[in-house]
């Protein structure tokens, strides 16, 4: 296969399989007389690796060590559940902290429902932000 073809069936640009194969998530492919890239079929199973690792919030680089615990020959599925596990807690963090945010803007709009623009100053900037 192409890279045209191998861009096209799993939905990803030729850019983005060049720039796998530079960071190493992708073989390097061997290369026709013409110099064109030659792609084993398999390439699209590794791509849709990657992708669906993505598209569970890890990094490239985590995905990258997953991949080598593979090619090493090792099951990666222990590594896989402890990347998850960090994943989802800072999932859970971030949540706690848009939480918090959420009710600190939600103050804030009720404090600007408050206040009389015309008693803002100059010195305060924006008295809705202000501090107390």
């Amino acid at each position: 296969m192409r890279i045209g073809e191998v861009a096209s069936a799993a939905g990803v640009p030729t850019q983005t399989i060049r720039f796998y194969e530079r960071k190493g998530l992708l073989p390097q492919p061997q290369r026709d007389s013409n110099g064109y890239r030659a792609y084993d079929p398999a390439v699209l199973s590794r791509l849709g690796f990657i992708r669906s690792g993505q598209g569970a919030g890890l990094t490239l680089l985590e995905i990258s060590t997953v991949l080598e615990l593979r090619g090493e020959g090792i099951a990666p599925c222990a590594h896989v559940s402890v990347l998850l596990a960090d994943k989802l807690h800072d999932v859970r963090r971030r949540q706690a902290e848009l939480a918090a945010l959420e009710t600190e803007l939600e103050g804030l709009i009720s404090r600007s429902d408050r206040l009389d623009p015309a008693r803002c100053t100059d010195a305060e900037v924006c008295h809705i932000i202000a501090p107390l």
